[in-house]
Formats: structure tokens, C-alpha cells, sequence
């Protein structure tokens, strides 16, 4: 009872940044996190205009100094050729590996989110993740990283097209606990590099952010991350001594 309590006092308390800026754009990434009461009280509906206007209320608090450019709607997904995207086709493993916590098995679905998965697999064939660090966890929600500042507000060069409901893609899958998925800005083409782990059910970011896999093995390993790290705020954030390191994210097909 005393951990379900915690998690809704932290849940209704953080404003979750789920990600850090997309490279080109320099946005930083803010979308505000729906407590547990509030999502058994509230109509689904009525959670995704919630969760719409929250995430503009509070992106500039969320910034600091960081200034957001761009144009809601933009189109990101240009660099991305049709030769990636029918690579991307079909079912791909990928096993993402944490120093002192062990490895997460992870099926992407390149068939319902096409450009995430294209790009997810370009940067982890390029190494890009390889030690890079989970910065931001909130026990009972997710754990966030890919970001090679450490802070939130990094990426890769690259930023891709949100493939999901609210930004005109139809994508079914849903962030039950364990989907890895795409974080981004209030700016709906900036995710890039930064992705997260659902830790449990979160529903309501569903028709938001881009779902993109689910973790087949390892769910311990994210328990562990949630449990063990040390945060230094309700927010999630992590001091850079204290993130965990993500040795490396290998493609096996």
C-alpha cells in the first residue's frame, strides 16, 4: 500500500520530460505524466486532452534556457530511404545490454512503426548507444536514455516522424509494461535518439508517443534499474555518477 501511495504522490508530482531535444531543432522534450487516480477517474478521452494540454502548460518550465524551434506537424522523416524502411519490415531483435544489471531482449515491430524502428536500428548499428546511460527513471513508469548529453536535452542529428494517433499515423500498439517507445517533444516529428522503457501499464501515452517494440526478456533487469537508482528529484532525474550505462544496443536481425 505505502509503494502504490508513493508512486501516485511521485506521479502526481513529476512532469515527465521524456526525452531531451531533437538534434537539429534544439527542443527540449516535456509531456506531463497522469497519476494512476487520475487515469481510473477520467474518460480516455478526456486523459488524451488532459495529457495535450498539460504538455504545452508545462514545456517551457520543463526548458530552462533551452529554447524550442520548429513547427508542430513538421515532417521529419526525409533522411529515411525506401531502402531503410523495407529493411525495417517485419519483426527485429535487438538486446540492449546494462553494465552490473544484465540484458534486455527487445522485438521491435517494423510493420507498425515503420520509420521509429528504421531509425532505432541505424543508430544501434552505428554504436550510437553504446555507452550511453539511462538518465531519468521514475519507479512504476519508465526508465529513459539515448540522450549523449546525459541531461535530456541531447540526440542524434536526425529527427523522424511521430508514427503515432494524434499526428495522423495509425499505430495499435500500446505502452503496457514493458514497450520501449520513442520520447519527444511537444513538437510531434522531434523524437530522435532518446526512447524509454515502460516499467508499468501507461496507457494514457497511448495516440502520443510512438510504441514501437515490446521487451520479450529482462523485465528484471528494469525492476532492478527502477528499484536500485538513486533520483534526485520527483522528476526522475539522475546525476550523471549515478546512471546506469548502457554498454551497448546489438541488432541480431
Amino acid at each position: 500500500m505505502k509503494k502504490w501511495m508513493c508512486v501516485c504522490v511521485t506521479a502526481m508530482l513529476a512532469v515527465s520530460m521524456l526525452a531531451g531535444c531533437g538534434g537539429r531543432s534544439g527542443s527540449s522534450d516535456a509531456v506531463a505524466q497522469t497519476t494512476k487516480a487520475e487515469k481510473e477517474s477520467r474518460t480516455e478521452a478526456d486523459t488524451k486532452e488532459q495529457t495535450k494540454t498539460d504538455t504545452k502548460t508545462e514545456t517551457k518550465e520543463q526548458a530552462g534556457s533551452e529554447e524550442t524551434t520548429g513547427t508542430e506537424g513538421q515532417a521529419g522523416d526525409s533522411w529515411i530511404s525506401p531502402e531503410d524502411l523495407e529493411a525495417a519490415a517485419g519483426e527485429h531483435h535487438v538486446k540492449i545490454t546494462v553494465r552490473d544489471y544484465g540484458t534486455i531482449s527487445v522485438t521491435l515491430d517494423g510493420d507498425k512503426a515503420p520509420i521509429t524502428v528504421a531509425n532505432y536500428l541505424k543508430l544501434a548499428k552505428e554504436g550510437f548507444y553504446d555507452g550511453l546511460t539511462f538518465h531519468r527513471i521514475i519507479d512504476g513508469f519508465m526508465i529513459q536514455g539515448g540522450d549523449p548529453l546525459g541531461n535530456g536535452l541531447g540526440g542524434s542529428d536526425e529527427e523522424i516522424k511521430g508514427e503515432f494517433a494524434s499526428n495522423g499515423v495509425e499505430n495499435p500498439l500500446s505502452h503496457t509494461r514493458g514497450a520501449i517507445s520513442m520520447a519527444r517533444s511537444q513538437i510531434k516529428d522531434s523524437a530522435s535518439s532518446q526512447f524509454f522503457i515502460v516499467h508499468e501499464d501507461s496507457t494514457f501515452l497511448d495516440g502520443e508517443y510512438a510504441c514501437f517494440g515490446y521487451v520479450t526478456e529482462g523485465m528484471e533487469v528494469v525492476d532492478a534499474i527502477c528499484g536500485d537508482t538513486k533520483v534526485e528529484d520527483n522528476n526522475g532525474t539522475v546525476a550523471r555518477e549515478n546512471q546506469p550505462v548502457i554498454e551497448s544496443v546489438e541488432v541480431i536481425d
